[in-house]
């Protein structure tokens, strides 16, 4: 191998090692953590109303979050979730408008197609942003 592709390589290797974004996929406490800073829980819920849906983000193997307003709604799935992973496409079937706990999810490959896995979505636990001291 040249020089020039040992330092290119180096360069690269060191990068991603460094690189915030790549610790944080590999953290979902430090993803968790991230959402719900400066946040309230409230009482879990065991539906919210899917078209007031404006963000969703998965957290690998743990946590899916959905974001109504500033509110997120955090769900640790009551099963299948080794299945969550970020990279892939949820697709999920409801009755209704709203997304209840014990609802499916179906985790898709993004580029293949192929199915992943299955979710059960467990409660919905609101954080809101803490309120302020005047």
């Amino acid at each position: 191998m040249s020089t020039p592709t040992r330092l290119l390589l180096s360069v690269a290797i060191a990068a991603l090692a460094t690189s915030p974004a790549w610790a944080r996929k590999d953290d979902p406490a430090a993803q968790l953590a991230k959402i719900t800073e400066g946040r309230v829980a409230g009482p879990a819920q065991q539906c919210i109303d899917l078209p007031q849906v404006s963000n969703t983000q998965v957290i690998d193997k743990t946590t899916i979050a959905y974001r109504i307003g500033a509110t997120y709604y955090v769900n640790q799935p009551r099963s299948g979730a080794e299945a969550l992973n970020s990279d892939d496409l949820m697709v999920t079937k409801t009755f209704g408008a709203q997304l209840c706990a014990l609802d499916s999810i179906r985790m898709v490959d993004r580029y293949g197609g192929g199915l992943r896995g299955f979710v059960v979505l467990g409660p919905f636990v609101p954080y809101k942003p803490a309120p302020k001291d005047h």
